[in-house]
């Protein structure tokens, strides 16, 4: 009785590995779908209003919005929408004026600049410096 209790049991266990093997690839194609839905969302809205909005609004309107963010994700959105905005809005004079140039790999002048920037500007989270450096490479690549 007791190992027919116990291959019942382990024959239950296989089981409810095999069906959570099969629900966490459900769940990552689900996964994906939500994030790909989601990241297309912030680009269109970050068109949709710099087509109506200046670089300098783009650039506001992405850090006030990102602001206390704290996940990866969040970030990530936030730099979709910036990018998407300032490819569609109309210029700011000085928008660039004194925006250190982009490099790969940042040098201590571009990790001050945008320390200090986000600090000054009262803007928490750490990827601050990750939607500064999108004006960087924007600013660079004119």
């Amino acid at each position: 009785m007791f190992k027919k209790s116990l291959l019942i049991a382990l024959l239950l266990l296989i089981i409810a590995a095999i069906y959570g093997w099969i629900n966490r690839e459900s769940w990552l194609v689900g996964f994906n779908q939500e994030r790909t839905a989601k990241a297309l969302q912030f680009k269109q809205n970050g068109a949709a209003f710099g087509r109506d909005n200046s670089q300098q609004d783009c650039l506001d309107r992405s850090l006030s919005q990102f602001d206390g963010c704290l996940g990866f994700s969040c970030t990530v959105n936030h730099g979709l929408f910036l990018k998407a905005c300032l490819s569609e809005a109309a210029e700011t004079p000085d928008f660039c004026k004194g925006v250190p140039e982009y490099h790969e790999k940042a040098t201590e002048d571009d990790k001050s600049w945008v320390k200090y920037y986000c600090w000054d500007h009262d803007i928490r989270g750490e990827g601050c410096r990750l939607l500064m450096k999108q004006q960087q490479y924007f600013c660079s690549q004119k």
